[in-house]
Parts: structure tokens; C-alpha cells; sequence
């Protein structure tokens, strides 16, 4: 897929090429460089689309012996910023895709545990990525959730602009766990965990953050904690995702407490979740200085929580949701603290029974 886009964007660049020199005496440089740009942008996001196409059709192949697979539409809080709130519409709710994984051998008679599962990425998509995971988390009898959030890639660039980054995905979010157990009448409302990595770690402690009572249990590994620190230590690039003119549209230093307010370390006092916490010292995405930040608020606060800060694991940013031993060890102890709270029918004890559930 990357070879496409390459040769795709080899193509169009010399296609624009030949329309820029065409066109200079009549529209000038800027506006044939800005329509060269806004063009970039379109085959991007279109490649995208064809992208997330493909690997959908890929989740049947992966999972689908161990799972029944669904995608529905579903909605979340209206837009952050709405250019004319007065036209028709302009406040309704935003829609948004959720998938949907039911234990293959699924009893409607029964209660089941329910997961949410939000993906990372300041701008990314669920995956099959996440395949392994999947595959463990349904053999243990689990129903998993995972939201594709205002703001992730492969449904053009409108929804894509929708990013609200620590601020209304997090309602999307919750808005997927209040989807899940209004609807299926088998999922046992009081046995819902909320488990994500890196931004779907912010999620996931925003959202018992702010909605306490809706979660049993949590797991946050290498969480995105500290966005005011994040700004400090990455690259322009990746600061001007935050300060578009359709997301925050100001940098840290114009506006540091919007950027406060879409940290968790800014909100350990509330606290109430049973969680526990993953991060690496070599992790080359969310710097561990920004976990250790969240772990000293809790801390300070007072709160109950568990931790592990794993000393130089191999695989950085993805140590625990890759395929080595470490990883699969480490996944046993996250399924064994979740598994304490949400009483899965068949928890994993053992690295054997993890690679039994999720490898073939």
C-alpha cells in the first residue's frame, strides 16, 4: 500500500508539475502551489479509504473463526467547531463506525463481560493490528468494542478534521460503551474494563476520568499523560496536528490550559477506577517522563493504583503488543488484572493458554 501511494503521489506531482508551468501567468505560483497541496491532500485521505477497505476484508480472514464481526454507525456529540451553527443540522450528533467482535461460541442466555477498546494514533484507525489481541480477548469470552473516534483516518478528509484530540473523542468513546450495553441485552453492564495504548491509553483515563461509575476496571499502557510536555519534546510536525486551524487552533504556548485540559496527569484526583498502568524507558513515542508524571499525581493524590515501568523491553513503544515471549508474558499480567474485576468465563492464566487463544 505505501508503494501505491508513493507511485500515485510520483504521478500526480508530475502531473501539477506541468500544470504549474502552464499556469503561472494566469493564477501565479501560491495559488498553483496551494491547489497542488489541496490535491496532495485528497488522493491521501482517498488513499486512506482504500486502505482501511482493504483491511476490513482482512479481519474475516484473521479472526473470523473465533468471532462473529460487526461494524455499525453510531453517534457521539455534535462537531467541536461548526462554522455556521444556525444551518440546518449543524448541531446534530456526529456519526461515527464502531467494530463490533462476539465470541464465536456466544450464548444469548448469558451475562458477558464487555471491553472497550480504543485505538492509537493522534490520526489513525483500527486495525488488524490488533489481531492477536482480538483473538486472546474473545477466547476468554470477552465482547469487544472499538470505536473509530472523530478525528481517525479512512473516511475522508471531513471526518478526519473532525479531530478533537483529549476533548470530545473521549464522549465518542463512552458513547460506544453506552451504545454496547443498550443494545445487546447479553452484556453485563456492571462487568465493562476499558483498555487502550499510547492515545487510546489517554482515552482510556479520560474516560474513567470522567465517567467513573461506567467502568470496572482499566488498563492504560504507555499512555499519551502529559500534552504539555509532549509539545516540549516533539517536532514541529507533529505540534502543528494540534494547532490546525480545525483542532486547537493555537500552539501550547498561546494556550497551555486548553492543553492542560486534554491531560490526564491534570486529573488524578478523580480517580476511582481500579487501573493499572504500563510504560517503557526506551519508548520512542510517549517519552517516559510523561507516565512518571501521571504515576507522581496519583501518587500525590492518593490514589490506589497499580504500575509497572519496564526497564529497556524490547520493542519500544509496542513492547507488550508485539509477538515475543516478554510480550505475551506481559499481556497474561494485564488479562489477569482485568480479568479479576470483569470475571471472564475463560481467563487466561498462562503464556500457553494466551498463545493457544491467539495464534494458530
Amino acid at each position: 500500500m505505501k508503494i501505491i501511494k508513493w507511485l500515485a503521489c510520483v504521478l500526480l506531482g508530475i502531473f501539477f508539475y506541468h500544470t504549474q508551468n502552464n499556469a503561472q501567468s494566469d493564477v501565479g505560483d501560491k495559488s498553483v502551489e496551494k491547489l497542488i497541496n489541496n490535491k496532495f491532500e485528497s488522493l491521501d485521505h482517498r488513499l486512506d479509504q482504500i486502505e482501511k477497505a482493504i483491511d476490513d476484508i482482512q479481519w474475516n480472514s484473521k479472526v473470523g473463526d473465533v468471532a462473529d464481526i460487526d461494524k455499525v454507525f453510531i453517534v457521539g456529540p455534535p462537531p467541536a467547531h461548526v462554522k455556521n451553527p444556525t444551518a440546518m443540522g449543524a448541531k446534530n450528533p456526529l456519526k461515527f463506525w464502531t467494530y463490533i467482535f462476539f465470541p464465536k461460541k456466544l450464548d444469548r442466555k448469558k451475562d458477558y463481560p464487555l471491553i472497550i477498546l480504543p485505538h492509537g494514533g493522534v490520526h489513525a484507525n483500527f486495525t488488524t493490528y490488533h489481531t492477536h489481541i482480538i483473538r486472546e480477548l474473545v477466547a476468554q469470552g470477552y465482547i469487544v468494542a472499538a470505536p473509530e473516534y472523530r478525528g481517525s483516518t479512512g473516511y475522508g478528509s471531513g471526518f478526519y478534521k473532525q479531530i478533537d484530540y483529549g476533548g470530545l473523542e473521549v464522549d465518542d468513546n463512552n458513547a460506544c460503551r453506552d451504545y454496547m450495553v443498550d443494545t445487546y441485552r447479553f452484556i453485563d453492564k456492571d462487568r465493562v474494563g476499558i483498555m487502550g495504548w499510547s492515545h487510546g491509553g489517554l482515552i482510556a483515563l479520560m474516560d474513567i476520568f470522567q465517567n467513573p461509575d461506567d467502568y470496572k476496571v482499566a488498563f492504560a499502557g504507555v499512555p499519551v499523560s502529559d500534552l504539555v510536555a509532549r509539545m516540549g519534546y516533539y517536532d514541529d510536525e507533529y505540534r502543528e496536528q494540534f494547532s490546525a486551524e480545525y483542532h486547537i487552533g493555537k500552539t501550547a504556548n498561546e494556550n497551555v490550559e486548553e492543553y492542560r485540559k486534554r491531560s490526564p496527569v491534570n486529573f488524578a484526583e478523580k480517580l476511582k477506577t481500579p487501573l493499572l498502568i504500563h510504560t517503557n524507558t526506551n519508548d520512542d513515542d510517549v517519552n517516559v517522563l510523561e507516565v512518571e508524571h501521571l504515576i507522581r499525581a496519583l501518587k500525590a493524590a492518593g490514589k490506589k493504583f497499580d504500575y509497572e515501568i519496564f526497564k529497556e523491553a524490547p520493542g519500544g513503544h509496542s513492547f507488550d503488543r508485539i509477538d515475543t515471549k516478554l510480550a505475551k508474558q506481559i499481556r497474561v499480567k494485564i488479562y489477569k488484572f482485568m480479568g479479576e474485576y470483569l470475571k471472564p468465563p475463560n481467563q487466561i492464566e498462562s503464556v500457553d493458554e494466551l498463545e493457544k487463544a491467539g495464534y494458530r
